[in-house]
C-alpha cells in the first residue's frame, strides 16, 4: 500500500497529532436500536417520520413554494461516495483502523446526525433522542478508547436539561467530552403587534433567557470543556431557497462569534475564570476580528471616556449657538436657525429631549459592567485564556492567530479535521494540507505543534487533567504538562 501524505507528515513530526474535531456518520438503524431501548417503538416511528420530512420537504416543494417560504436549500451530495471513506465514517472500528493513514494519534469524534438533535425545538422528542444518542456513543466507541474520544451531546434549551444530561453523560456513562449548542433560537415572549412568530437568538451569556451560571458551574465540576458546534444555518439571513453554499458560508463563524461575545460581555469568563470553551469548525479569523473589536469598542465606550467626552450636559450651548451664527454667513441654510438648532437639535433623533434629560437617563451606562477591564491585558485574561478555536486544515485565516498582535494576545487555534463531512474529500490529505502552512512559511514548526497538539490538550486537560488518561498520547500529555507547568486547570 502506498504511504499516505498524512503518514509521511506524521512520521516527520516529533509530537503527536490530536484531531480536535472529527466527525462520524451515525448508522441510523444502530441509533434506532438505542432509541427503542430508551424511549420505545412509538418514539422510533415518530423520529423516522420526522427525519423523512426534515430534509426531504424542500425537494417536495415547487420553486414558488420554496421562494415564498424562504425554505433553505439543503446540502445535496454531502458525504463521500468513496466506499472506504464512507465506511470508515460510519464504522467505529474502521475509523479506528484508519487513524494511522490519516496521521492522527487521537481523534475527538463529534456527531453528524446528533447535531440536528441539539437545536430540536420539541422537548418531548429532543430529550429521548439526546439520551439514546449518548448511550449509543458510550457503547459503540468503548473498545477504541485509547485513540477515539466521542462527544456526548448536551442541549442548552434550559439550564436544567443541560445539567441533567451533562451529569448523566459523565457520571453514568463515563464520557469525558460534550458538545453544546451555544445559541438557542427562541420566540419572543411578548412580540410587538404584527410580529407574531418573530424569534431572537439567545447566546446564553448576556441577556440570556435563563441564568446559565449553574450550567457553567456543573461543567467545571464535571471536568468538561464547553465545546460549541452550533452554527447559524437556520437564522433568517441564511435562507436562500436555491443555494446551499450561500447559506453555509461563514455560518459556524457567525454562530461562534455570537456565543463568544455573549459569554464575554455577559461576564461568564469573569465569573468562571477556569472554564474553557472550544468554538468548533468556524476557524479563528472571526476571533481575531472580535478580539480587536472588543478592545477597540472599550477604548471608545468605556465609562471614564464617555464621562470626559460624550456626557450630553458637557455641551456648551452658548458656544454652539455662536459658532452656528458665525458660519451661517457661508452656510446660508443655517441663517436664522441658531436658536432652534441649539435648543431642539441636541440629539437629532430625539429633538424634544434636553441635555439634562439625556444625561440623567443614562447615568448608569457602563457597557463593560460585567467584566473588570483596566487595560488591554484584561482582554487576554477574559478572552484568550478561556477560548480555543477549531480550524479546518485548509483555512487560510489560521496563520493570522500566529502572527503579530494576535500571537501576542495568545489566541489558540487548533486543528479540527471535519473528517466525514463534505469539507474533506480525502482524509489522508488533511494533515498534509495543514502542514502546507509550514512549507509556505506562514507558521513555524513550533506553532504547528501548538495547532495540532498543545492547544487541544490544554483545552481539555485544563478542565480534566485525566482527559487523555488511557490513550496512546497519555505520556506525551504528561510531558507537555511538565514543560508548561500546566497540571490541569488554569
Amino acid at each position: 500500500m502506498t504511504e499516505s501524505a498524512a503518514r509521511r507528515v506524521r512520521g516527520a513530526l516529533t509530537h503527536p497529532v490530536v484531531d480536535a474535531d472529527g466527525h462520524w456518520l451515525e448508522a441510523l438503524p444502530v441509533f434506532l436500536q438505542f432509541l427503542d431501548e430508551t424511549a420505545g417503538p412509538r418514539m422510533v416511528d415518530q423520529v423516522v417520520t420526522f427525519l423523512k420530512t426534515q430534509v426531504g420537504a424542500w425537494y417536495g416543494m415547487t420553486p414558488a413554494d420554496r421562494q415564498g417560504r424562504r425554505a433553505s436549500r439543503p446540502a445535496g451530495w454531502a458525504y463521500s461516495a468513496r466506499t472506504q471513506t464512507r465506511a470508515a465514517s460510519m464504522l467505529p472500528g474502521l475509523y479506528y483502523d484508519r487513524l494511522d493513514d490519516w496521521g492522527i494519534d487521537v481523534a475527538l469524534v463529534y456527531p453528524s446526525l446528533g447535531l440536528l438533535f441539539l437545536g430540536l425545538g420539541d422537548e418531548t422528542m429532543r430529550r429521548p433522542l439526546v439520551r439514546a444518542y449518548n448511550r449509543m456513543i458510550a457503547e459503540v466507541f468503548a473498545p477504541y478508547s485509547d485513540r477515539i474520544i466521542p462527544a456526548a451531546i448536551c442541549t442548552m434549551q434550559t439550564p436544567g436539561e443541560a445539567i441533567e444530561e451533562a451529569t448523566y453523560a459523565v457520571e453514568t456513562l463515563g464520557l469525558r467530552l460534550a458538545v453544546v449548542n451555544g445559541t438557542v433560537v427562541r420566540p419572543l415572549a411578548n412580540p410587538p403587534e404584527g410580529a407574531a412568530g418573530r424569534v431572537y437568538v439567545d447566546a446564553l451569556g448576556l441577556d440570556a433567557a435563563y441564568d446559565y451560571d449553574p450550567v457553567w458551574s456543573t461543567f467545571s465540576r464535571l471536568g468538561l470543556a464547553v465545546t460549541n458546534h452550533a452554527g447559524s444555518i437556520s437564522w433568517p439571513d441564511r435562507n436562500s431557497p436555491t443555494n446551499f453554499v450561500a447559506n453555509h458560508l461563514g455560518h459556524f463563524a457567525q454562530g461562534n462569534q455570537a456565543f463568544a461575545r455573549s459569554l464575554f460581555m455577559g461576564g461568564v469568563t469573569e465569573r468562571h475564570p477556569d472554564l474553557r470553551f472550544g468554538f468548533l469548525e468556524g476557524g479563528v479569523g472571526w476571533a481575531c476580528t472580535l478580539y480587536s473589536e472588543l478592545i477597540g469598542h472599550w477604548k471608545k465606550r468605556n465609562r471614564p471616556l464617555l464621562d470626559a467626552h460624550f456626557k450630553p450636559d458637557l455641551l456648551d450651548r452658548a458656544e454652539l449657538r455662536g459658532l452656528i451664527d458665525h458660519y451661517a454667513g457661508r452656510d446660508t441654510r443655517f441663517r436664522g436657525l441658531a436658536d432652534r438648532i441649539a435648543r431642539d437639535n441636541l440629539d437629532p433623533l430625539e429633538p424634544d429631549q434636553s441635555l439634562e434629560a439625556l444625561t440623567q437617563r443614562d447615568m448608569d451606562l457602563d457597557e463593560y459592567e460585567n467584566v473588570r477591564i483596566d487595560g488591554e491585558a484584561d482582554f487576554r485574561r477574559l478572552f484568550s485564556r478561556n477560548f480555543y478555536f477549531g480550524c479546518e486544515a485548509d483555512d487560510p485565516a489560521t496563520p493570522w492567530a500566529f502572527s503579530g498582535s494576535f500571537e501576542d494576545a495568545g489566541l489558540k487555534p487548533m486543528l479540527g479535521s471535519d473528517i466525514s463531512h463534505f469539507d474533506v474529500t480525502e482524509p489522508t490529505e488533511v494533515l498534509h494540507e495543514a502542514w502546507e502552512m509550514v512549507e509556505h512559511g506562514w507558521i513555524t514548526e513550533p506553532q504547528f505543534e501548538k495547532f495540532t497538539f498543545s492547544h487541544v490538550v490544554e483545552l481539555h486537560t485544563g478542565m480534566n487533567p485525566d482527559f487523555f488518561k488511557g490513550t496512546v498520547v497519555e505520556a506525551r500529555v504528561a510531558d507537555l504538562a511538565r514543560v508548561t507547568g500546566n497540571n490541569g486547570r488554569a
